[in-house]
């Protein structure tokens, strides 16, 4: 669970709220211990076979009858010479195009029959310093014995076929031109400061593409057989399975991998050291935010966290940061602030340096203001420190945090510890287990003082081996320092004269006078699923789902039928916004800020929402804090809190964060294919414009919130988690029953956004990369019900096999190639089928033709027996899944409801599932897929386009080229 890499995240969890004078005690008598090194747990079993193969096994039953396998190679893009660049992730690739006992994509093909989904279960990464391969695979059947049977071809048995490797070349090229962009040219002009005289800066994982298109096959080979071998490996088993027959099947089947007669050495690459600030300013005419990176980097590189000192000095770091990023959130909601959101680290840059980071996203012409916001933030805890209130609150914060992982201990999936033996082994992060950490944190975090936090400011804030990163849009009007200017301001923040932090008072109740409580009126309870479903005397319906999947968890959400569909177009700017308003001000006489403080030490959270058809609330908590929960539920329906300066806050960080989105081609983009989809309805998607935001007011968007939940009496509650019915009863009648009702009678509007009819292919042009996105979407009306909906999800599941080895594998047009239906009942019955793939420009004709080929298969044909039995296995693994998890159940639930359908139908899903044929699907194909009635929308970059594709000369530089329907190409 201790990860170095990952401090800003996990490490929060490292404190405890104790009085100073205790803490003093234990820092002074347990030094003796403090030494001792760092347990591992005897929970895994932690071996090293002959050749240095290392390997974890652990048993665990979450979730039942899964097992997580994992390859990791200590080995990444750091170790490729120069005519290898990108070739550890090429490498990467090729593990899953054949392999000794795998014939090219067989191996995705015998998973996929397995239930295994590419991608989700199947994957694999490549960084600078390692590749990790994954698998998630059921344990029934022989499927782990094809699967440790692939881990061990990954490690020793890749085939490296020249045929495949050709064809893998422009699926990797396809993956690098997704990465090119505002952000990567950005990054290129940058790096070579931030990382100063190192090889990192040279060896980007992705590579190079002159290199992916040229390099022979013995590079490649090269590479494979000098870094994958099993001194640079580690096997890792983690799921329902028998330890000791595991650790037999590793030996056998790894024990005779053999490491190179002459190795070569495994080398760590620094990240230099140099005494002085190096500044980049970097601009972009496609970028989309000002961007402010401090970089305050350690001079050594990071030791191994080996005994219990070092555990605990990551706690006072993790505290510093933790308290920080509290002060940081509090400046966001200024009127004025001076970012949109700010963060602060400190942890890994990569493998061999650490540095304490400030990340701040500014508005336009606020580079200045924005970076002297978080020199003054240094300054502050520099000069003043944090405040006793400050470490005590956060200390509870974290504990919260906490005591949640360690109560869902028994529960804890399988891919987390998989995780952590990773991460154990690659980067020496200590594996005590949850148990150890939790007594360790009762004993030793009482010790650490205030002084001690305070004092990494002077330890971490100085202006050596420092980089100050500035990235923004070019853009007219907008003001961007330059590298001088940004000099100059740090050297103005400095000692700069600075005013101590305030601490608010944290107040003491979320409510000092309960409500009336109303009754229980009606019970009615579904044994088949578990439910009981109870009608309270103000009309309100709860749903409650008892469960034992998690220990520790409560999940809510809410709903009534309206949402912001009741509006006319002049009060929806105001309606569609009064939500994220309302989050942002807080409850009664508590602002954000201070509810946030308030619920340091509890875990509930709940957020309001309006959408298009219905408004409520989503939420969790433990079961401890489950009354906390619904006091916040009944406080954002009764009490939103009416705050002018959130409003001001809420407007000023919504249009910087707007104010260049479009200059994105991908976000010009989408905003395009929005709008094209719905016929250009001002309602029917698309991002905001800042008039948009000047159309948002104070008082109506108070009154719109106010309005949609005025009235509880159709409001629907759905609870799934670890609580008692009973006890929940009096709790829900208190909060939920006491809510207002009027018995008014509403439902939502039907807008009338339509798409268009027939067939409409358009091409938009935005951005100068050589790259093009493409989405297909068919539509039409269609009679809802949940088998015709099965049935088309079940269709697309199957088009999906065929789009991934036809189009990715075959043709290698695309990195990735995806389609997906949405059936819909409201408001007004119909469906989407869409289609949607990245390639390089002239390739989007090719493409989309195959696409339809495909497609056009189905109909004939319906899909090959072979795959729909893919789809079928795939199926019922993820149902063996999907009903073991809260979420799951909670939006099953609320879908049923919504759609008044029988919720205890979703237990009848072989049935569903046994009644799939491909002569069904065929049907289906053939009622949905009308090529008649799609819309096909392609971005083209405005330059490097063929003749055929550019705009003419008098178009503007953001165009959209409409073709009518029915015209050749």
């Amino acid at each position: 669970m201790f990860n170095r890499q990952t401090m800003g995240v996990l490490s929060v969890i490292f404190a405890w709220v104790l009085t100073t004078g205790y803490a003093q005690e234990v820092a002074m008598t347990s030094d003796l211990e403090l030494s001792n090194e760092i347990p591992t747990t005897d929970k895994v079993k932690i071996g090293k076979l002959d050749n240095g193969l290392t390997y974890y096994i652990r048993q665990n039953s979450r979730p039942e009858n899964r097992v997580e396998l994992r390859l990791a190679v200590n080995a990444g893009s750091i170790l490729e010479n120069d005519k290898q660049l990108g070739l550890a992730h090429f490498l990467e690739h090729m593990a899953f195009n054949g392999t000794e006992n795998f014939e090219k994509n067989e191996l995705v093909s015998i998973l996929q029959s397995a239930g295994v989904r590419f991608g989700a279960h199947l994957n694999a990464y490549t960084s600078f310093d390692e590749t990790v391969y994954m698998l998630r695979l059921p344990t029934v059947d022989t499927t782990l014995e094809k699967g440790l049977q692939i881990l061990e071809d990954w490690a020793g048995g890749l085939s490296l076929d020249g045929e495949e490797i050709d064809k893998e070349r422009g699926v990797v090229i396809e993956e690098w031109r997704i990465g090119q962009g505002a952000q990567q040219r950005m990054r290129d002009e940058y790096f070579p400061k931030l990382l100063y005289g190192s090889r990192y800066a040279e060896r980007l994982p992705i590579g190079t593409k002159e290199v992916l298109e040229n390099f022979d096959y013995a590079t490649l080979e090269s590479f494979y057989q000098d870094w994958y071998r099993p001194d640079l490996m580690s096997v890792i088993v983690v799921g329902d399975i028998d330890p000791q027959q595991m650790e037999q099947e590793i030996t056998e089947r790894f024990g005779d991998l053999e490491n190179p007669a002459q190795a070569r050495e495994r080398q760590l690459y620094d990240i230099p050291y140099h005494n002085d600030t190096k500044v980049s300013v970097v601009t972009d005419p496609e970028a989309t935010f000002n961007q402010i990176i401090l970089f305050y980097k350690d001079k050594e590189m990071p030791e191994e966290q080996e005994t219990i000192r070092d555990f605990r000095e990551s706690s006072v770091h993790s505290l510093f940061t933790g308290m920080l990023n509290e002060r940081l959130a509090e400046l966001t909601r200024e009127a004025d602030p001076p970012f949109m959101n700010a963060s602060a680290y400190h942890g890994t840059v990569l493998r061999t340096k650490e540095a304490y980071q400030l990340f701040a996203i500014v508005p336009e012409n606020g580079i200045e203001r924005g970076m002297k916001t978080l020199l003054e933030q240094n300054e502050k805890v520099r000069q003043y420190g944090f405040t006793q209130t400050e470490l005590d609150r956060y200390k509870k914060q974290i504990l919260t945090r906490y005591e949640k992982a360690y109560n869902e201990r028994e529960k804890t999936e399988s891919e987390r510890y998989a995780a952590e033996y990773i991460r154990n082994f690659l980067q020496d992060e200590p594996i005590p287990g949850i148990e150890f950490e939790y007594e360790f944190m009762k004993e030793y975090l009482p010790g650490i003082t205030l002084e001690e936090v305070n004092k990494l400011a002077e330890e971490w804030i100085n202006n050596e081996n420092r980089v100050a990163v500035v990235m923004a849009p070019e853009k007219d009007g907008v003001s961007v320092p330059s590298e001088e200017e940004v000099r100059t301001i740090l050297q103005e923040m400095e000692n700069a004269e600075v005013t101590a932090y305030e601490d608010e008072a944290v107040a003491s109740s979320l409510m000092e006078t309960m409500p009336e409580a109303g009754s229980i009126t009606e019970e009615n309870v579904l044994d088949k699923i578990g439910t009981t479903e109870l009608t309270l005397s103000n009309g309100v319906k709860v749903v409650l789902k008892p469960t034992d999947f998690k220990d520790d968890e409560i999940l809510m959400t809410a709903s009534s039928p309206g949402g912001h569909s009741v509006y006319d177009l002049e009060k929806y700017y105001s309606a569609v916004n009064s939500d994220g308003l309302v989050a942002q001000s807080g409850v009664k006489d508590l602002s954000a800020t201070a509810l946030d403080k308030y619920l340091a030490d509890k875990n509930a959270s709940v957020s309001p929402f309006i959408g298009t058809l219905t408004e409520g609330f989503s939420g969790n908590s433990t079961p401890k804090d489950v009354e906390t929960l619904l006091q916040l539920t009944h406080l954002y329906f009764t009490t939103p809190r009416q705050d002018q300066e959130a409003f001001q806050s809420f407007i000023s960080r919504n249009k910087a964060i707007y104010a260049n989105l479009l200059s994105d081609p991908r976000y010009y983009y989408q905003d395009k294919l929005s709008r094209i989809l719905s016929q250009d309805n001002p309602r029917g998607g698309g991002f905001p414009t800042q008039e948009d935001w000047e159309k948002v007011e104070f008082e109506e968007a108070y009154a719109a919130y106010n309005d949609r939940f005025a009235d509880a009496s159709d409001f629907t509650f759905f609870f799934v988690g670890k609580f008692d019915v009973e006890e929940m009863k009096p709790m829900v009648a208190q909060y939920l029953g006491s809510l207002p009702a009027t018995n008014r009678e509403e439902s939502w509007k039907d807008l009338g956004i339509r798409p268009p009819s027939g067939v409409v292919e358009e091409k938009v042009y935005k951005g100068t990369d050589p790259k093009s996105m493409v989405n297909i979407t068919f539509t039409g009306e269609l009679d809802y019900n949940r088998e015709e909906a099965f049935e088309l999800n079940a269709l697309v599941q199957a088009l999906n096999i065929k789009l991934i080895e036809e189009i990715r594998e075959k043709k290698s047009g695309v990195y990735g190639i995806g389609a997906r239906a949405n059936p819909s009942k409201y408001p007004y019955e119909h469906y989407s089928i869409t289609v949607s793939f990245p390639c390089a420009p002239e390739n989007v004709e090719d493409l989309s033709e195959a696409v339809f080929t495909e497609i056009k298969k189905m109909q004939e044909n319906g899909p090959m027996e072979k795959d729909l039995q893919k789809v079928k296995e795939t199926q019922r693994r993820d149902m063996e899944t999907n009903l073991k998890e809260n979420r799951y159940w909670l939006r099953t639930l609320q879908q049923a409801y919504f759609r008044d359908q029988n919720p205890e139908k979703v237990l009848d899903y072989e049935e569903a599932i046994d009644s799939l044929t491909a002569e069904g699907l065929k049907e289906t194909a053939n009622k949905y897929f009308n090529f008649d009635s799609y819309i096909k929308v392609a971005l083209f970059p405005e330059e490097g386009t063929s003749s055929d594709d550019a705009p003419s000369d008098d178009a503007a530089s953001e165009s959209t080229e409409k073709k009518p329907a029915g015209s050749g190409q």
